[in-house]
């Protein structure tokens, strides 16, 4: 058995903006760490982490007519994004991606964020498993 907290990418590692912050820096932070999503901080102790995707400032740009300097990361986020814990067996977390088509679930424990589960890190897992 694995663990969430085994497999996924940890807090470290995350790409994380303001939900004020304009969606063209939300852009510019993708393209610098070469991801696809953002995570977006909680505006407040009880507020709820977001995500930003491509396709969600893509979404906005088609729905801008290109301009998407009026819009902040607030106005395009997926908030709450979906999210599991870190002590969750990752086959349920697989499981839950597969059935929903999720690309990345948020690892989220007592409301704080500990990283994001990703596709590519099951694959990559599974890829190791198959080799051993």
């Amino acid at each position: 058995m694995m663990l969430v907290e085994e497999v996924m990418t940890p807090k470290e590692r995350l790409v994380i903006v303001s939900p004020m912050a304009p969606v063209r820096e939300a852009l510019l932070l993708m393209k610098k760490h070469q991801v696809k999503a953002v995570i977006v901080e909680k505006s407040s102790e009880h507020g709820a982490y977001g995500l930003v995707t491509f396709k969600n400032i893509l979404q906005s740009i088609v729905a801008e007519d290109g301009d998407i300097d009026l819009l902040n990361v607030y106005d395009i986020a997926s908030t709450p994004s979906v999210s599991v814990s870190r002590k969750l067996d990752m086959k349920y977390a697989a499981r839950m991606m597969v059935k929903n088509s999720i690309k990345r679930l948020l690892v989220i424990d007592e409301n704080e964020i500990y990283g994001i589960l990703t596709m590519s890190d099951i694959i990559g897992v599974l890829l190791n498993e198959v080799e051993d």
